[in-house]
């Protein structure tokens, strides 16, 4: 089936490819496309299949998860693949550094097979893995860095609307909590996301978030709320 979500797993340990395989390959709109066992075969792999969703170990012999996510990342021919990185231990440095490379969000490798399937069809839509939780734990990790914000002059082209857009979805807003803030409709709220997205050229959701902290257009707080 031409529809079903394409999906690549690049890891190192050939039981989590085995049993992520399984579970995935046994849904009807889903279908693994090719493993990796490392970062270098895995990019070479996306190039050849091109899948939707490729999900990346963060630490691996060799390319690690981060530099395969930036290569993967900095490919045009790539643009429609969603990186979603895998991790033991959760957020942390190495996730924070992939996360900024183009990653569009992560998970943690003991995920609930329901989560994961979810995971997976919500990466291949688009949009960022990035719960409010998952949000509210980057802004303390901006919290805890030393104040440095860089304007890009991207951000100049943004109008008041699309600032106020790419505010809440640093906020860990989705398109249809935006809308009801916003009072406009939910396609209205896509649009600016879009526009927005289009405008800063981040490739989705999560380097929407980090972009917005990082430039200084939201700040965090010590409570771990954000401030306009």
């Amino acid at each position: 089936m031409s529809d079903r979500i394409a999906v690549l797993l690049v890891d190192d340990q050939p039981l989590i490819r085995g049993g992520f395989r399984a579970l995935l390959d046994a849904e009807d709109d889903i279908h693994v496309v090719g493993e990796a066992a490392d970062g270098a075969e895995g990019v070479a792999l996306a190039r050849t299949h091109r899948p939707d969703v490729a999900l990346v170990d963060i630490q691996m012999p060799g390319l690690d998860g981060v530099e395969t996510t930036r290569q993967i990342a900095a490919d045009p021919n790539l643009a429609g693949v969603h990186v979603v990185i895998l991790t033991n231990y959760g957020i942390d440095e190495y996730v924070f550094d992939a996360l900024r490379a183009g990653a569009a969000g992560f998970l943690v490798k003991d995920i609930e097979p329901a989560d994961l399937l979810s995971s997976v069809r919500v990466a291949a839509r688009g949009d960022a893995l990035l719960a409010p939780v998952i949000t509210r734990r980057l802004i303390q990790e901006f919290v805890s860095r030393p104040r440095t914000v860089h304007v890009p002059a991207e951000l100049t082209e943004l109008t008041n609307r699309e600032r106020e857009v790419v505010a809440l979805v640093a906020r860990g807003l989705s398109n249809d909590e935006i809308a009801e803030t916003m009072v406009i409709s939910p396609l209205t709220a896509k649009t600016h996301v879009s526009r927005a997205m289009t405008k800063l050229r981040v490739r989705d959701r999560a380097q929407l978030v980090v972009f917005a902290y990082e430039c200084g257009l939201v700040s965090p707080r010590r409570d771990g709320r954000t401030g306009g």
